[in-house]
């Protein structure tokens, strides 16, 4: 795991199709959105604070009978994003409590937003991460992330910070600018 302050990266956020939410808080998949969460071609955190980071890696322990040996093996990868930023808007509470946890509209070749997507037909689905570090111009890609939490951060004076996070089954990737 790592934890990057906002000023050392970039996060845009992609998708199969425009996220974005109205003045009323209702979702919209065009690119006519008063607040874009996520654009075909990607849209930038703005007023980020943090970017955890974390790789990991879950295998299970598997012994025979009568054998001494035991098998180490690998069953699940995961790479989890939580992104902090300056809560400015609703956008990501729309985004989380309407349905747009998976990054594709109603309509979309992946369909029910409110549970499990069927990717029966082959489809892909969910947001793409790119982390941008400033300093070296390198890019942590991370493919098909699902939304799995939000949260906000309140305090005396009122709400100051949002968390969402991001999680992905798939293996990322590390690129140049």
């Amino acid at each position: 795991m790592v934890y990057f302050l906002g000023r050392d990266v970039a996060v845009t956020i992609a998708a199969g199709d425009d996220v974005g939410v109205d003045a009323d808080a209702s979702l919209v998949y065009t690119g006519s959105a008063a607040v874009a969460f996520a654009s075909t071609s990607g849209v930038a955190v703005s007023d980020m604070t943090g970017c955890d980071l974390g790789i990991g890696v879950t295998d299970e322990d598997v012994t025979y009978i009568g054998s001494r040996t035991v098998l180490k093996a690998e069953i699940k990868k995961e790479t989890t994003v939580s992104l902090t930023r300056k809560k400015s808007n609703n956008a990501w509470d729309a985004v989380f409590n309407g349905g747009a946890r998976w990054g594709a509209a109603s309509n979309a070749a992946i369909e029910n937003l409110a549970g499990e997507p069927d990717v029966s037909n082959g489809t892909t689905f969910g947001y793409q991460l790119k982390v941008t570090l400033k300093a070296n111009a390198e890019v942590f890609t991370i493919p098909n992330c699902q939304i799995t939490a939000h949260s906000v951060t309140l305090n005396a004076d009122g709400t100051t910070e949002e968390t969402m996070e991001f999680v992905s089954q798939e293996t990322p990737t590390i690129n140049t600018t």
